[in-house]
């Protein structure tokens, strides 16, 4: 785009407090304009067919709809509407999925405001935008040979329950949060054992720590932390 046009953002995230903070920033600039904001992936989605603004700032982890599963939609939907991903610091699962997905730019929650401002600005002149942390991720993936991870094997759906199994959360948190019912999420939590060849949450979190689905050194403490629990119920 023009550098003298006004860049139009959604914001998309569950968080209040975080939306305000983004739209504090990009009120301070005025190249930039923020003509909505929706606060889970279903509301977002609907806003970005309505709006077609020229960014989305989306969640990673959202009711109704993941940032993954809403960027798959604008892209199917060939939307002018270019998305950027803002995930919790440390938590980059498979960011060339994500890219894959349509994803044009990719940060952390932890960035310093000039970093998001300047990632805006790359993407809304044509160009991606990725965390130094997580173009790291993905030249390793490069030197590794990449493809190796068996979360490639799980659907967009599968591999968004399957962080969620393995950071403790449970099967009726997971339907209340995604707005599923509880058979779904046992169907789609049968189907991950299946195909990561695994039979309990514990293996799934010690699996994901591995392949580095969580970048989180308690994964598993969380995961016997979430079976102790339900032992003592």
């Amino acid at each position: 785009m023009g550098s003298r046009d006004v860049i139009n953002v959604v914001l998309i995230d569950d968080h209040l407090l975080v939306r305000n903070g983004y739209r504090a920033m990009l009120d301070r600039r005025p190249e930039f304009a923020v003509v909505g904001e929706a606060g889970d992936g279903e509301a977002g989605l609907a806003l970005i067919r309505k709006l077609e603004p020229d960014i989305a700032v989306l969640d990673l982890h959202m009711p109704r709809l993941t940032g993954v599963e809403v960027t798959e939609r604008v892209r199917r939907s060939e939307l002018k509407t270019r998305v950027v991903i803002v995930t919790v610091a440390g938590e980059a699962p498979f960011p060339r999925r994500l890219l894959e997905a349509g994803a044009s730019g990719y940060l952390t929650k932890a960035c310093p405001a000039e970093e998001f401002i300047l990632a805006l600005q790359q993407v809304a002149d044509g160009r991606r935008y990725l965390a130094p942390s997580i173009a790291q991720q993905l030249a390793m993936e490069s030197v590794d040979g990449g493809g190796g991870s068996p979360f490639d094997r799980l659907t967009t759906r599968e591999l968004e329950i399957a962080i969620r199994l393995a950071q403790g959360d449970d099967a009726q948190t997971l339907s209340r949060f995604l707005s599923i019912s509880d058979k779904t999420i046992s169907t789609h939590k049968s189907n991950i054992f299946a195909k990561l060849d695994i039979d309990n949450v514990v293996a799934l979190a010690h699996l994901a720590n591995v392949h580095g689905v969580l970048h989180l050194g308690n994964a598993l403490e969380t995961a016997n932390g979430t079976r102790r629990r339900r032992r003592q119920r």
